[in-house]
């Protein structure tokens, strides 16, 4: 064997597994990365669910404080306000107090 195409084929020997180390490390890194990609995809997922379950909240919350606006501007929320915290009543009404 000559001793040109010894180091030839060692030349391609190492070539050929710089390649495949190449290929080996990219395919990891590339495994990897996806990997975390996917962890960060669910991560958002779960807080997309949680930011949309805080809104349906609130408009939940905000239908309920415009019933309550509403039912403040009626007559009769005026009537229990000035009962309970004024102590006042209409002149034709009896007022009873229990003894304490």
């Amino acid at each position: 064997m000559r001793r040109a195409d010894y180091w030839t084929r060692q030349k391609k020997r190492l070539e050929v597994r710089l390649i495949l180390f190449a290929l080996v490390t990219l395919i990891s890194v590339a495994a990897f990365g996806t990997i975390n990609l996917n962890e960060k995809r669910a991560s958002y997922e779960r807080r997309r669910q949680e930011l949309e379950d805080q809104i349906a909240e609130e408009e939940q919350r905000t239908l309920e404080i415009e019933e309550l606006k509403k039912y403040m501007e009626t007559k009769k929320f005026v009537e229990e306000i000035a009962k309970e915290r004024l102590g006042l009543v209409y002149e034709d009404e009896i007022l009873f107090k229990a003894k304490e």
